[in-house]
């Protein structure tokens, strides 16, 4: 029952596929990782931390379901059930022993050191590669696509003629909105912070070549033509500490819950 189980969860958490979908490749690698992990779960029930931990009914109602949406249909999750040996009431066994696992080890997690600020300035000092920001631009665009060279003379012109009428983000955003046949005409023509070698290669030097608040000419690409306006330059250079403090600490802290819980792990014994 378990390896069942533990096959169906570990087939979409390794390779986002459910398990009859796997390359031989894709298989044995399931079965090493699933004999491997079955055998820590049973060392770490085994423990003593894990006497006491009940999984409430809600908690494993609410995993069984996200279990379920995986699929697209009821009967297609029962039918991957089957194929694992596995139904309903056998699921939930399963799954419950899964939960408590998940509470043994949240529990060891839970008795680490809390990560500072200083513990993320020491940390932000000594690998300050890592929060070099490339020079980036805020764009937004307009794009019209054509299908024959006498409509692509009519969409220049009409770009054109555009292009000296928006001088302000709101008046470009609203004609985004009615001209542009992008997606992105619904968010005012936005396409958010670009970095070199996102854009099409047509696009890259005209939008880096742009002033804060002005508008290209009209460009083409391999979709069509395009104006696109640059809302604002983010140069290049070290991301400031207060920007990303928050985003080490969650990055430390994480690191700290998973060497606790190693170490933990490595120190139970081994079932005979």
């Amino acid at each position: 029952m378990q390896a069942g189980y533990l096959e169906l969860k570990l087939s979409w958490e390794l390779f986002r596929k459910a398990p009859e979908t796997l390359s031989d490749p894709e298989r044995h690698r399931l079965s090493e990782v699933a004999r491997q992990q079955n055998t820590i779960e049973q060392r770490i029930l085994a423990s003593a931390a894990a006497a006491n931990v009940v999984v409430p009914e809600a908690t494993l109602a609410t995993r069984i379901a996200e279990i379920s949406q995986r699929y697209p249909s009821a009967d297609e999750f029962a039918l991957d059930l089957e194929r694992s040996g596995l139904n309903q009431s056998l699921l939930a066994e399963a799954v419950e022993r899964d939960l408590r696992v998940e509470s043994v080890l949240e529990k060891v997690a839970a008795g680490t050191a809390p990560v500072t600020a200083v513990d993320a300035e020491i940390y932000y000092r000594l690998h300050p590669e890592t929060f070099d920001r490339p020079e980036a631009r805020r764009l937004r665009h307009i794009l019209m696509t054509f299908n024959n060279p006498k409509e692509k003379d009519k969409v220049h012109a009409k770009l054109t003629a555009l292009r000296g009428t928006l001088r302000q983000p709101e008046s470009f955003a609203a004609a985004a909105l009615r001209h542009s046949q992008c997606p992105t005409a619904m968010e005012g023509g936005k396409l958010g912070v670009v970095k070199r070698g996102q854009l099409y290669a047509e696009l890259e030097p005209a939008a880096f070549a742009l002033v804060e608040g002005t508008i290209s000419d009209v460009l083409e690409s391999p979709i069509g033509l395009h104006i696109l306006r640059c809302d604002e330059i983010l140069p290049s250079g070290m991301l400031p500490f207060a920007e990303v403090s928050q985003r080490i600490i969650e990055r430390l802290t994480d690191k700290r819950r998973r060497e606790a819980q190693r170490d933990w792990i490595k120190g139970l014994p081994t079932l005979r």
